[in-house]
């Protein structure tokens, strides 16, 4: 079963795009009595139209979730208008710290969507008792997601044809790797000049503060729902799926203790493998700035 913690939009979509893809059974749990059983009879309610078989059941009790073999993390506060991810932190912190402390299942894996991504990947890991593979945070796949949907559009093309690459921090230093970005194999290069690379580059960085601009009070939930059921699925299917996901690393490119993404193996047991991308030693030192600014941020923060 699934469990995930906050039935607000994201949460919400996340078991609605779990039960449509048929995943696993999904239990819900909101720190607002109610309204995860709400949510879930409105869903199940649906389902002999939609046709899914799989249960979607709320709780109000917390304890409920933890023996689930996946959790995911999607409460805490949302970005408004003009605000920068990192700006959540305080705010969010101690619902990580305390989910951190109570999920003690040794086979759960854990999945945070809650912002900043990283940070709180970063805090929950060094919280928790779990081993660091099975804890991960969407980051670089909900970035690589955004970049195909643009390269796709920009070229009249389909959306399966196109394969992206990020890496680092889900923030506006992300690392969007040009040579791992390609249409059925084909560099892109062959299709655009590198001025209109750029250009897609950067609206892939302000994609998120552009649909919380336009959304006025919401940040986004469709993809981020979308990118969480990718992963979940992942892990429930052990496909080996590889996933820009946001990981503690543990002396990737001279960098420990602080959770950035990149490409990994994903299977049942959580992350399988690493791997690391050829980079150029810009592109290196701005992974490592970006850890930098973790640590210093946590260390603020403690």
């Amino acid at each position: 079963m699934i469990g995930i913690i906050g039935s607000g939009n994201v949460g919400a979509n996340t078991a609605f795009f779990l039960a449509e893809k048929g995943v696993d059974h999904v239990l819900l749990y909101d720190v607002q009595d109610g309204m995860a059983k709400g949510k879930a009879l409105d869903m199940m309610e649906a389902a002999p139209i939609r046709g899914y078989r799989t249960t979607i059941k709320g709780t109000d009790q917390p304890g409920d979730i933890f023996n689930c073999d996946i959790i995911i993390i999607t409460a805490g506060a949302v970005r408004k208008p003009g605000m920068k991810r990192d700006a959540l932190f305080l705010e969010n912190k101690k619902i990580i710290e305390e989910y951190a402390e109570k999920i003690t299942n040794p086979a759960a894996k854990v999945l945070i969507v809650s912002e900043p991504v990283d940070l709180l990947t970063t805090l929950f890991a060094s919280k928790s008792a779990l081993p660091s593979n099975q804890i991960m945070g969407l980051g670089g796949v909900l970035d690589a997601t955004r970049l195909r949907y643009l390269i796709a559009k920009e070229l009249s093309v389909s959306m399966e044809n196109v394969a992206a690459q990020v890496v680092g921090r889900h923030t506006d230093d992300m690392i969007l790797l040009k040579d791992y970005c390609c249409v059925s194999g084909i560099s892109l290069d062959n299709f655009m000049d590198q001025k209109k690379i750029d250009e897609l580059f950067e609206q892939t960085k302000q994609a998120g503060a552009l649909i919380v601009d336009l959304a006025g009070r919401a940040s986004a939930y469709y993809g981020p729902s979308a990118v969480a059921v990718e992963l979940a699925e992942a892990i429930c299917r052990d496909t080996g799926r590889v996933l820009s996901v946001s990981h503690m690393l543990t002396g990737q490119f001279g960098i420990s203790n602080a959770a950035l993404s990149l490409p990994s193996v994903i299977t049942k047991t959580g992350i399988s493998k690493v791997i690391e991308p050829r980079l150029t030693q810009e592109e290196i030192d701005g992974l490592r700035s970006s850890a930098q600014i973790i640590t210093q941020t946590l260390k603020e923060a403690e």
